[in-house]
């Protein structure tokens, strides 16, 4: 064998070693991921499932309550709550949806807009897509749990990447695309299995990592370290347009509570009131919330009160689809002061919330749906596949990671890539050094063990 196809061999088989250590930690996240990335893909279905008992409620004929009406009827429900978002029905005779806070604790409440009984309260937090859309990104456990997941979003990047490098055709002139774009099915369960593991890893691997990339932003690490490269830039947005986390958002809602009870408490001030199931700004609310209903903003759209002194009100469309998203600003007395629509936001704004509404199926809504749920399917099979073929292929008293017998030579191309992919995903720099590390005091404390895992053997160079 020469010197040239020696190193091939050695660089093939530390490339296998990487994709074998990165399936074997992302196996247990890419299932998990997929399943609840699969259930919160239909998100619209469910929830107008779930709460389709609150839809055309009110008796035709018969007079709606005024807002402000229904925001008292609302706060009164939850004791201690103000006014934090009044959502506008999407149809007339609907229930209002309301939430209602204290702190950074949230309400959803339900009011039947004619009679203003409350059909329904739910902690926004305990409402059945949150709980999925909170295990999805952070597995119910805040920051911590933020940072496993995208460590394994990391990881699962670089098990791609070398899983194409090792499905990449070598040799195979005159043996056709079978085992390459489909799998060979006469060929018995081994090659029937490798196939399979190799093929769906192919065609799902660009909307894979797209899936992965879009994600990124909502982690609460990579979400910050976005958001300080754009504050050093100057790029950063007064509005962030999507989720930083369970942490951020409970302080968001925190922050918001307080301005509205502030301007509560000044309101009281003036007319002598105390601030017990007062509507925010009185009237004012009947004045926006009616010019808000003739924006034709797509729904849902959600109208919050000012926090601070002359404060305006705004007036958000939440669609699922985020190049849909217009936000507007509204005075005291219903007049329109400002606008900004997809199209004005900075083009990193734009690109994530574009890469959000995919990630999220709501771009081209059913077919986007079906496509995402596809990619996350083969994803599911690629982790199974891969499961069924370390079991069989497994050798006796060891993990099964291919052990190589010589130090790799270095790849200033490898090196770059590394580089580049620990300054794109700090997590995954770190994590990657703390792995060379553990393979290091293995290796030199306790080599029975590094044996085991298939770590690289010493030898004198």
């Amino acid at each position: 064998m020469s010197d040239g196809t020696v190193r091939h061999e050695r660089w093939f088989r530390a490339v296998w070693r990487w994709h074998f250590y990165a399936g074997l930690f992302c196996l247990p996240f890419i299932l998990w991921l997929s399943v609840t990335g699969g259930i919160y893909l239909f998100k619209p279905q469910i929830e107008g499932w779930l709460y389709a008992p609150y839809t055309h409620v009110a008796t035709p004929g018969r007079s709606i309550l005024a807002p402000e009406q229904i925001v008292a009827a609302g706060t009164a429900a939850v004791p201690g709550a103000v006014l934090h978002k009044y959502v506008l029905p999407e149809a007339p005779d609907d229930a209002v949806q309301l939430l209602v806070g204290a702190g950074a604790e949230e309400t959803r409440v339900w009011v039947h807009p004619q009679s203003g009984q409350v059909l329904k309260a739910v902690p926004e937090e305990n409402r059945f897509m949150r709980v999925v859309f909170r295990l999805h990104g952070e597995l119910l456990a805040g920051k911590w749990g933020s940072a496993l997941v995208e460590i394994a979003a990391c990881w699962t990047i670089v098990m791609l990447f070398t899983g194409l490098f090792l499905w990449w055709p070598r040799g195979r002139k005159g043996k056709g695309l079978g085992g390459i774009l489909w799998p060979r099915l006469r060929g018995g369960r081994r090659i029937f299995w490798r196939d399979l593991h190799a093929v769906i890893g192919l065609w799902v691997s660009i909307g894979a990592i797209f899936l992965i990339v879009s994600g990124l932003p909502w982690a609460e690490n990579w979400g910050d370290y976005l958001k300080q490269v754009r504050i050093a830039t100057g790029t950063a947005a007064v509005r962030q347009d999507w989720s930083a986390g369970s942490e951020a958002d409970a302080a968001a809602r925190a922050d918001l509570d307080k301005g509205v009870r502030a301007m509560l408490d000044e309101h009281a001030e003036h007319h002598g009131m105390t601030t017990a199931h007062v509507a925010p700004k009185g009237p004012a609310l009947d004045r926006v919330v009616a010019k808000a209903m003739t924006l034709g903003l797509a729904a849902p759209a959600e109208v919050s009160p000012p926090t601070r002194a002359g404060g305006r009100w705004l007036v958000q469309s939440q669609a699922e689809d985020r190049t849909r998203r217009v936000s507007v600003e509204i005075g005291d007395d219903g007049a329109v002061i400002g606008s900004q629509g997809f199209g004005d936001r900075h083009w990193i704004d734009r690109a994530v919330g574009f890469g959000v509404a995919v990630h999220e199926g709501a771009w081209l809504g059913l077919l986007n749906q079906l496509v995402n749920l596809l990619v996350l399917v083969g994803l599911v099979l690629l982790a199974v596949s891969s499961a069924v073929l370390w079991w069989r292929r497994r050798p006796q008293g060891v993990l099964g990671a291919p052990t190589p017998k010589d130090p790799l030579r270095h790849s200033w191309a490898l090196v770059g890539l590394t580089i580049l992919l620990g300054v794109l995903m700090p997590l995954f720099g770190i994590t990657l050094a703390l792995a060379t590390a553990f393979d290091q005091l293995m290796r030199r404390l306790a080599p029975p063990a590094a044996r085991w895992l298939g770590l690289r053997r010493l030898s004198k160079l």
